[in-house]
């Protein structure tokens, strides 16, 4: 069966080019005649493929350029934080995540760490929606015991209070906003990188639109990572 040059016929999945573009891949070139092609040799050395169909291919190479196009973009997370978390409770499936734990995770996608386009000096994070901050959860005697201070530079003007008293006063999102920001890089992008931090007492917020979602699933749900193995699965089988 003859082979059919890899710019025709081009698969992700089996073939690596040395030259890349702004995504990671070239831009395919169907073969003379829009012909589909049903099979063809596999083999990574010579860069052929095999198995694909033309429309096939087309559809994953969407796919991967969407994937890829995302650590480009800022996306939407949404957290819980009354909602047991498997990776980030103290208690996978028991407790809800910690303020600790939950802070940290947060940072982590406001300063755009968990993607491959992350430099210290650019402002690459996504968006986070937290929701349910009225029931923060804080271990150990922490909500009387944590103190926040502040001062204006004026002789006598130093003012505390408690973790318990500015949860009454401006409610958890508050404790959650200080938690967050104590944990960026003390930066002129810190302010930028907080502001997209969107906190609600309650589960309603008005960025239901924005969140991705993977299977009916938000991101940052419980369940949303399986659904993503899922549609992984049925897309290897389809292919």
């Amino acid at each position: 069966m003859p082979r059919h040059d890899a710019r025709a016929i081009w698969c992700p999945s089996t073939v690596t080019f040395r030259n890349r573009g702004l995504f990671g891949a070239r831009s395919p070139q169907l073969p003379v005649g829009g012909t589909q092609i049903d099979k063809c040799l596999s083999d990574k050395i010579t860069g052929t493929v095999t198995c694909i169909r033309v429309s096939k291919f087309l559809e994953e190479l969407r796919s991967c350029e969407l994937k890829t196009r995302l650590s480009y973009s800022r996306v939407w997370h949404q957290i819980s934080a009354a909602a047991p978390h498997e990776t980030l409770s103290t208690q996978p499936g028991v407790t809800p995540p910690s303020l600790g734990r939950l802070a940290s995770r947060i940072a982590t996608l406001l300063m755009g760490k968990h993607k491959p386009t992350w430099d210290p000096s650019t402002d690459c994070g996504d968006y986070v929606v937290v929701t349910d901050c009225a029931a923060l959860h804080v271990t150990g005697r922490k909500k009387w015991q944590k103190t926040y201070y502040r001062h204006n530079t004026r002789p006598g003007s130093l003012r505390q209070v408690t973790m318990d008293v500015l949860m009454e006063k401006h409610g958890g999102a508050e404790v959650l906003r200080k938690a967050v920001s104590g944990m960026l890089p003390k930066n002129r992008l810190r302010d930028k990188r907080l502001a997209r931090l969107k906190a609600f007492e309650g589960a309603a917020h008005p960025y239901k639109q924005n969140v991705i979602r993977f299977g009916d699933v938000p991101v940052g749900q419980t369940g949303w990572e399986e659904q993503v193995k899922a549609i992984r699965e049925a897309d290897s089988k389809r292919i």
